[in-house]
């Protein structure tokens, strides 16, 4: 490597095979139990769980550690209720036809539609948004790279982290999501958005679709060579 400014690493951790093995396997499990939710209970969640579940998405590695994303975490009844509005208008058309009827018949096992009381029930909603200049200060213009990769990552870590800390989630992606970019103020000439997500506990009747359950075997999302 070329000569750069650089600290020893000391914060790694190295485990013997047998404990690198149970805590694989306890994280597999882990991951194991979390599905997306369509129906959420109005608990409160206090701010401080997703404030740490942010910084742990800010962790992620991106692209010459530009960090091109930004989170908006919205607890406001009054935006979540604009959102829910705006979202609803257009899974309508979605639904009634835009989609086509391919992608309609592949959603028809998970029981989705138009409608998305989360979107105002949930307490969290967490919008994500992809920066197309920026750098390691709020005030750089540079060129980031690898953007969707980066936002792509820094998501995983955020549904990870908010799993972990014992929330349900739900990713939500209407296309287009450009009213996202107006509700919450954000510059629409570097800023797109790229995910919501629903986050909050699930209600008493939350249910997961049989459809869900069903993953790929090892072998056929993996190759070792």
């Amino acid at each position: 490597m070329k000569d750069h400014a650089s600290i020893p690493l000391t914060d790694f951790t190295e485990y013997p095979h047998d404990q690198m093995l149970e805590r694989a396997t306890e994280f597999l499990t882990t991951s194991q139990r979390r599905h997306s939710i369509r129906s959420f209970s109005d608990r409160p969640v206090p701010k401080e769980i997703i404030e740490t579940c942010i910084k742990a998405a800010g962790t992620a590695p991106s692209g010459a550690n530009h960090q091109p994303w930004h989170f908006v975490a919205i607890h406001s009844s009054d935006i979540k209720k604009q959102i829910r509005e705006a979202a609803e208008k257009l899974e309508r058309s979605f639904y009634e036809g835009r989609a086509g009827e391919e992608w309609l018949d592949a959603l028809k096992p998970l029981g989705t539609d138009a409608s998305k009381p989360y979107l105002e029930h949930a307490p969290w909603l967490i919008a994500v948004f992809s920066q197309k200049k920026g750098g390691l200060s709020t005030d750089d213009k540079n060129t980031n790279y690898y953007v969707h990769e980066s936002v792509g990552l820094a998501t995983g870590f955020l549904i990870q982290a908010l799993h972990r800390a014992g929330l349900a989630t739900l990713t939500h992606t209407p296309k287009p999501m450009s009213f996202l970019t107006d509700i919450c103020g954000r510059d629409k000439d570097n800023e797109r958005p790229y995910m919501l997500l629903i986050a909050g506990y699930p209600s008493e009747d939350a249910t997961v679709p049989n459809h869900a359950l069903v993953k790929k075997s090892l072998d056929e999302i993996a190759t070792f060579i």
